[in-house]
């Protein structure tokens, strides 16, 4: 098994890149591929970068040059559901992407046009091994539940309970809906996995700078826990 990994901000390779044991290095698409062995597990560490299109490529290149049969993101996200807060980690249990509309032509907002699924499902095992990862985080609460994604930054809190009621979503970010539908068309098992950053639909704000080390230590350490538990 191979597994590849990645992650929506260097911080978090950075935690786990000493821990890996290099076999080898390689850029491609401007990404850098760090392949070895983590925790005894074969492993490509990589960044994707922000936006849909980074990480479709990224997930792509893990397929076809790496030869990963199971991908994990991690990363940061928006909060939707009332009840998640910052600090929070929501594990997907399917993925749509929000800013796919075609209701010209009848199709469902979401809905891929000529796809034969409406949501990315995450792979069952997946979710529950990221559900024991995350029960070491003991000061942070975790939901499974729907993330939804779009090439766009959700400030605004009449979108973010649009999004809750169109999608009965617990979470919104830029990538996760994307890295999974790359993942169906491979027939590849995946899960997304995100720490909260904030949730306009609570009044529920942290500073980012705050933030950024709580995200990075819980996406590390259910990297760790996960890696350690497959």
């Amino acid at each position: 098994m191979i597994i590849g990994v990645i992650a929506a901000m260097d911080e978090e390779l950075e935690i786990l890149l000493p821990k890996l044991n290099l076999d080898r290095k390689e850029i491609k698409a401007q990404m850098e591929f760090n392949f070895g062995t983590l925790f005894g597990k074969q492993v490509v560490l990589v960044r994707c970068g922000i936006g849909k299109v980074n990480a479709a490529v990224c997930t792509q290149i893990l397929i076809d040059d790496f030869n990963v049969n199971t991908v994990i993101n991690v990363g940061v996200a928006g909060g939707i559901g009332k009840d998640v807060f910052p600090g929070d980690v929501v594990i997907g249990s399917n993925l749509v992407q929000h800013d796919v509309d075609t209701t010209a032509f009848g199709d469902r907002i979401g809905q891929i046009p000529r796809l034969d699924t409406y949501e990315f499902v995450c792979n069952e095992e997946l979710v529950l091994l990221a559900k024991k990862a995350c029960e070491e985080l003991n000061e942070n609460n975790h939901y499974a539940g729907r993330i939804v994604t779009g090439d766009q930054f959700i400030a605004d809190s009449k979108k973010i309970q649009w999004l809750e009621e169109e999608f009965k979503a617990m979470a919104c970010e830029m990538e996760g809906g994307s890295i999974a539908h790359v993942c169906y068309l491979n027939s590849i098992p995946f899960v997304v996995i995100r720490s909260i950053s904030d949730n306009a639909n609570n009044g529920a704000h942290m500073d980012y700078e705050k933030f950024k080390p709580i995200a990075v230590k819980n996406s590390s350490t259910i990297i760790e826990n996960m890696l350690k538990l497959i």
